[in-house]
C-alpha cells in the first residue's frame, strides 16, 4: 500500500525497474504491478479517494 501510486512508479522506475501491469487495469481500484532488475514482481495499492 503506498500513498501515490504514480510518484511510487516514477521512484520505481528510476532505480531500474519497470512496469509490468500500468494503472488502471482493475479499475476503480488503483493498482499496478512492477518487477524489480531481477525479475520479483511486487503490486503496488492506493486507497482510492473518498468523494
Amino acid at each position: 500500500m503506498v500513498d501515490s501510486v504514480i510518484s511510487t512508479i516514477k521512484a520505481i522506475i528510476a532505480q531500474g525497474g519497470k512496469i509490468v501491469q500500468p494503472v488502471g487495469v482493475y479499475a476503480p481500484e488503483i493498482t499496478a504491478r512492477f518487477s524489480d532488475p531481477a525479475g520479483n514482481i511486487f503490486g503496488l495499492y492506493q486507497e482510492p479517494l473518498k468523494d
